[in-house]
Parts: C-alpha cells; structure tokens; sequence
C-alpha cells in the first residue's frame, strides 16, 4: 500500500501549470512540522515536495495561499534522473489525491461552503431559540 497523510502549510502561492499533454496541475512544497525539537530547542520541519492534478490542482489554486495550512492525502512517487554533473539522482514527490481544510484556517479568506443548509421555512424559521420549542 503506498499511502501518505501530510497536514502543513504551504510555502508559497500556488501557481496553475499545464502539462505538455494539456493536463492542469499544481506543484507546490508543503512545510511539515516535526514533532520534536532539535538539542538546541529548535523546531524541525520538513520541506515536502507535492503534485496536485486536474479539479484538485484547481481546487488548491482558488482556494489555498502561501502560509495556509493544508491537510491531504496522496501516494509517493519517486522519479531517476541524471543531473547536470552527470549524477544519478532520485526525487521523491507526493501526488494528491484529497485536499481538505484544517481546523483553525489561518487565511483571510472566506471559506467555500460544500453544501450550504437551506434556508429555513415554516416552523423551522419560527423557532430562533430552544425555549420556542414546545418539548
């Protein structure tokens, strides 16, 4: 099973790319913070490079900015490749699957609403408190 959970914040403003192919996507590093301090009391953190694709990729570019935090969920790819000095390297990405909000949002904007609640219509809209209900 190749299954990764981050939740960080992002490093910078996310920025809509298109593959060669036509594909949209995002790339962007997530700062993840570790869950102890060094010997000089000091907080780690690790710099996550990740890939969102398609409606994720647009879901994070509207929605996300630089210092937001960002809960996801995605598998970790690794890629070889050559380079300038002629070595043999590896890069480690993780490509999302789920985005989501975390508790407590940092940013200025107002959130989206997945599914905002109708309106209220007759006794609902009648009832403002618990000591209108007649139980």
């Amino acid at each position: 099973m190749n299954k990764v959970i981050l939740a960080g914040r992002l490093t910078a403003e996310p920025e809509m790319q298109v593959s060669a192919g036509g594909t949209e996507y995002v790339s962007f590093t997530l700062a993840v913070d570790r869950g102890f301090k060094d010997s000089n009391g000091e907080k780690q953190t690790d710099f996550i490079y990740c890939k969102a694709w398609r409606k994720t990729a647009s879901f994070l570019d509207s929605y996300f900015s630089k210092g937001d935090g960002i809960n996801l969920e995605g598998r970790l790819e690794t890629r070889k490749y050559v380079d300038k000095d002629g070595n043999n390297r590896t890069a480690y990405e993780v490509v999302v699957d789920r985005l989501e909000f975390p508790l407590g949002r940092r940013s200025d904007r107002e959130e989206p609403v997945a599914n905002p609640a109708p309106a209220p219509t007759g006794l609902d809209a009648a009832i403002t408190s618990d000591d209108d209900l007649p139980f």
